[in-house]
């Protein structure tokens, strides 16, 4: 059943796999490993895509620094859902946002990734009957030399799972705390489920996670995702207050013992005059 399903998605992607098993065949044929065909190709693959995954950074930073004035507006229409709306949407012209643009780039290469993901199937001896792919059964590394086969020490599995948690933890700190949370939960959850998988599926996940940790820390410290510099933080601002806060109460409270001692002193005269 679940081989049927993969059979069915993957005669969609076809065109895609093609063109990606020939770039896998190509980096074979200049005398790379498997193992290493499939990082490079890897690599490559990201590399193409860097440009789409920067505009969806840019697009999710323009819609986090839109926030406040749609919590805004969503609080002065509360009762007027068509209002809000058209509020919003009016709001998103005027800044010439789209609401969908962290969305699109995704789309984008979802048919790619899953394109590696069945074209490493198939040489992996996954839905290939007639045996004219070639074969992953003596193109690993280390004690994964059949890519073909899942890692029997698991290591690959905890290696993917660490590497994809890494990499979200650069962009979990732009979330909110539920949400990073479930960032952090969701690699366990992964691996959990696709701990059976292939060697050579890890290879491809491991290398995509590494590459996907250094082009994310990129952005986020040089790229569109770093906080501008004329941006006030909220350690800056919480300062100022603090400071202003700080000076009011070391006015009270120099203020404070010399009123205690005056209403002390009060009451003892009307103690003596009575």
């Amino acid at each position: 059943m679940i081989n049927d399903i993969a059979n069915f998605f993957e005669s969609i992607f076809s065109p895609v796999v093609s063109v990606l098993a020939y770039a896998l065949e190509f980096f074979h044929g200049l005398g790379l490993e498997w193992w290493l065909s499939i990082a490079a190709l890897t690599i490559v693959v990201r590399m193409i895509l860097f440009p789409l995954t920067i505009k969806q950074v840019r697009s999710m930073r323009a819609m986090q620094d839109l926030r406040p004035e749609l919590e805004k507006i969503r609080g002065q229409y509360s009762n007027n859902r068509q209002r809000q709306q058209e509020e919003m949407m009016k709001l998103y012209q005027e800044r010439n946002i789209n609401p969908l643009g962290g969305c699109l780039p995704i789309l984008l290469q979802m048919p790619i990734f899953i394109g590696i993901f069945y074209v490493i199937r198939q040489f992996g001896g996954y839905g290939d009957v007639e045996g004219t792919k070639p074969s992953f059964q003596d193109g690993g590394i280390l004690w994964f030399t059949n890519l073909s086969e899942m890692d029997p020490y698991l290591i690959l599995p905890v290696v993917s799972a660490l590497t994809m948690l890494a990499a979200t933890e650069i962009t979990a700190k732009n979330l909110e705390p539920q949400q990073r949370w479930i960032m952090r939960i969701l690699p366990i959850g992964i691996t959990f489920f696709l701990w059976s998988f292939p060697a050579g599926l890890f290879v491809y996940w491991i290398t995509s996670n590494v590459v996907t940790f250094v082009q994310n820390y990129a952005i986020y410290n040089y790229g569109p995702g770093k906080k501008s510099a004329t941006e006030p933080s909220k350690p800056d601002s919480g300062d100022k207050g603090g400071g202003k806060g700080s000076e009011e109460l070391s006015t009270n409270g120099s203020s404070h013992p010399t009123a205690q001692a005056a209403k002390v002193a009060k009451r003892k005269r009307r103690k003596k005059k009575k």
